[in-house]
């Protein structure tokens, strides 16, 4: 199995949604970084469903580092990261292992792993295992945010209802941090929530779009060709479970228009570079220009419905008409965007350590 990302600064995931612990080891973080664990905690509650919403299933997520840390900074050896599971029902699952439920990776699980893959509640494919990328997560948006580097996502749309625009955006990624579900407007977050209960009202699930802002990076961080910011981000990105498709800038769009529409003009603004517009979303050639880096998520209905749906039993070769129990997320959205702030700042920290050395990270004092 690879579950390892990045060159500088790597994380590796281990566990399964039903075995006793998931976790992560951050390997390559420089010795000095900071360790806030309450703003761990934060984010882990930004994660956790709330609800009518949210699926019953309510872990504490009572995290424990393990290695790679002492008084409250990096050693600069890995970091291991232990969140152990509590709220199991692994009974809900016994019925249907050989039924390959739409959506979900029960068969292609299968028929990588030979039917020895732990396949209760998804196993290690479980959104559940997000849960150690969002504290490890944590510790590097907290070492970027010192380095004046900040990330935000809101959920640009969901059941069709659309969130108001980026406007003064580091104000907008202050206010999205600050909230369980990450909106520009509050009427249309309400609008969305009921759309959300209704779906799950009608045993059905809904999707949508996240949007991300980053500001901060300086132009010239990223390469040409294989590991552009978009190749690399777009990697970390479609690690998370929901994630169908990433957008940045105005990318959909643009093939609409023409060159003079969508090229974004430079200008000099006291001695710094920046661009009129930014329809390619702060790169360029596949390298930061200091612009913010903006993109796109597209999050798929949670697969996991209460409608009878047709599908096979693989074992025994079946048709087979599936109704599910359990407990499951009428929507995950709301959910996922803490999870693509934290697979952001993975990406991104790797890049910079790529860029500048191991030690741009570093709160030494």
């Amino acid at each position: 199995m690879k579950n390892t990302f990045g060159n500088s600064i790597s994380l590796t995931l281990f566990g399964e949604s039903h075995g006793a612990y998931i976790g992560a080891v951050l390997d390559g973080l420089t010795p000095g970084i900071s360790i806030n664990e309450d703003f761990i905690r934060s984010q882990l509650d930004k994660r956790r469903p709330v609800g009518k919403i949210g699926t019953a299933r309510h872990e504490a997520d009572e995290f424990q580092i393990v290695s790679g840390a002492f008084e409250g900074k990096t050693t600069g050896t890995p970091l291991t990261i232990l969140i152990p599971n509590n709220a199991q029902h692994s009974k809900d699952y016994s019925a249907t292992r050989s039924l390959a439920r739409p959506g979900h990776a029960d068969y292609t699980a299968y028929a990588k792993y030979h039917g020895y893959e732990d396949y209760r509640g998804g196993g290690h494919f479980s959104g559940r295992v997000t849960a150690a990328l969002v504290a490890a997560g944590a510790i590097l948006i907290s070492a970027l945010r010192e380095k004046g580097i900040v990330i935000g996502t809101h959920i640009r749309s969901c059941a069709g209802i659309a969130d108001g625009e980026f406007g003064d955006i580091k104000a907008d990624i202050k206010k999205l941090n600050e909230l369980d579900f990450a909106v520009l407007d509050n009427e249309k977050g309400e609008a969305m929530k009921k759309a959300i209960e209704a779906a799950a009202v009608e045993g059905d699930s809904v999707g949508g779009v996240l949007e991300t802002a980053v500001l901060g990076v300086s132009a010239g961080v990223g390469e040409p060709w294989f590991d552009t910011v978009e190749g690399v981000l777009s990697h970390a990105l479609f690690s998370v479970p929901a994630v169908k498709g990433v957008e940045f800038g105005d990318a959909f769009s643009m093939v609409n228009g023409k060159g003079s529409d969508y090229n974004d003009n430079f200008y000099i603004s006291e001695k710094e570079i920046k661009t009129t517009t930014n329809h390619n979303g702060g790169i360029n050639g596949g390298i930061t220009n200091g612009m913010p880096i903006v993109f796109r998520c597209a999050v798929k209905p949670t697969p996991s419905i209460f409608k009878a749906q047709d599908t096979v039993d693989f074992m025994k070769k079946e048709n087979y008409i599936l109704e599910l129990k359990g407990r499951h997320d009428p929507a995950v959205i709301h959910r996922a965007r803490v999870v693509v702030d934290s697979v952001t700042a993975l990406a991104l920290a790797d890049l910079l350590a790529l860029r500048y050395g191991t030690d741009y990270l570093a709160s030494l004092s």
